[in-house]
């Protein structure tokens, strides 16, 4: 039994029709609906399988589960290039935002600079996911000690009308405006975000438990109406 027909013998549809509307970009046919969990024990048990190497090779795949257990087993890699080797091939058949968003290997963590590295290449793909992909690990590993300043510019330097590309950029900074204030807040100030994209960033900023209340009334200031 291949790879793919184990995973539609572990097909779910119980929650079919309320995750259907999650997920608008994947016609339904095309989702399982099998949880994480599930995945994450079959990756486990395929860990060390031929099956494995010719299933990572096997681009692009159908379901979404496919996809899923893709990302878990290149979260399994304890060798950093080779993580890098296949996220590589991978991030071009991306087209969703929970594939896009639900992992991030250890692994690079381990290697924050060549990692860094990387991300300034995807972040100037032409390919909206890959783009997604290159925020969301700024925002999840480089917010913190590894973070740079110039790190921001990246990010406010993407002009895009991908809606789940600009959804990125706006949580992204709105994290930063919670984790690095003094760095972000000129930014912000500065108003030279897309209008959607630094809006956006200040309703998620004031929906934030991390940012004190007179911050989000002073973030008021600075969003941006239409010209009348």
């Amino acid at each position: 039994m291949n790879i793919l027909q184990r995973l539609l013998e572990l097909r779910d549809e119980k929650n079919a029709k309320f995750n259907a509307r999650l997920i608008p970009t994947i016609e339904p046919e095309n989702i399982l609906w099998t949880k994480i969990p599930v995945l994450r024990k079959l990756a486990q048990e395929l860990k060390n399988s031929d099956e494995r190497s010719d299933f990572l090779s096997q681009l692009p795949h159908q379901y979404l589960e496919e996809n899923l257990l893709h990302w878990i087993f290149i979260e399994q890699e304890k060798d950093f290039w080779s993580a890098i080797s296949q996220l590589e091939q991978f991030l071009p058949f991306i087209d969703n935002w929970e594939v896009c968003d639900i992992f991030c290997p250890k692994i690079f963590k381990m290697y924050p600079q060549e990692t860094y590295q990387h991300i300034k290449i995807w972040i100037k793909s032409s390919h909206s996911y890959t783009v997604r992909y290159a925020i969301g690990l700024l925002l999840s590993n480089f917010l913190d000690q590894e973070f740079k300043v110039e790190m921001l510019d990246l990010v406010a330097k993407i002009k895009s009308d991908e809606y789940y590309t600009q959804m990125m950029q706006a949580r992204y900074f709105a994290t930063a405006l919670a984790k690095q204030y003094e760095a972000t807040i000129p930014l912000i100030e500065s108003k030279i975000l897309e209008p959607f994209v630094q809006n956006k960033t200040i309703q998620k900023a004031r929906e934030s438990l991390r940012i004190p209340t007179q911050l989000k009334t002073k973030l008021l200031n600075y969003k941006i109406y239409p010209s009348k």
